[in-house]
Formats: structure tokens, sequence, C-alpha cells
């Protein structure tokens, strides 16, 4: 299994980001995929959430309204764009899969929130 998270970077409050994360080694349909970030202080959030089955799509109070997920089963990837970007939004951002009850995060890309 691998997840290659990319397009993290440093943006103003305000700004935009889109994440992508580009999968392989795993059936790509059968399985939810996440975003998660950690905090700089190392907590972890699970930001959003895209199901395997209807494309369901669930996000974190502190995202919700400001981040869209998606995902796109043709190039098996998962995105995230990340509207109205705030200054507690700074971390590193993984993609997570968990196939045959394996924990999946990949390598993560790092946001950085700042003026």
């Amino acid at each position: 299994v691998q997840l290659q998270a990319s397009g993290g970077g440093l943006v103003q409050p305000g700004g935009s980001l889109r994440l992508s994360c580009q999968a392989s080694g795993f059936r790509f349909v059968d399985y939810d995929l996440g975003w998660i970030r950690q905090y700089p202080d190392k907590r972890l959030e699970v930001v959003s959430c895209v199901r395997k089955l209807n494309g369901g799509i669930s996000y974190s109070d502190s995202v919700k309204g400001r981040f869209t997920a998606s995902r796109d089963t043709a190039n098996r990837s998962v995105n995230l764009q990340m509207n109205n970007l705030k200054p507690e939004d700074t971390g590193v951002y993984y993609c997570h899969v968990n196939p045959s009850g394996t924990d999946y995060f990949g390598q993560g890309t790092q946001v950085t929130v700042s003026s």
C-alpha cells in the first residue's frame, strides 16, 4: 500500500490550498479514504472521511463549511480542497486507508497558515 500526499505549502490566513493523495497497492473502491492532520503538538485529528460505497463524506466540526473532500476512482486519488484557511489549520496532512485491518498514512504534506 502506498499513499502519496501532495499540495501543501505556506499560505496566508484566508487563502486556499488543494491537497491530493495518490493511492496504490489496494483495491481502491473497497475502502473508505480519510484525511488526518497532525498538529505541531502531535495531536491527531480526523479531518474528513470519504466512504467507499455511496461516496458519503464526513468532516470534523473544525473544518466543516471550509474544506471539501472528494475521491476520483478513475485516477485512484482523494483530494481535499481547503478554503478560508486559518492559522489553526497548520499541521501535517496525511491520507489514510485501512485495508485488511492495518492503518496506512503515507508520508504526509505540510500545511502552514501564517501571515
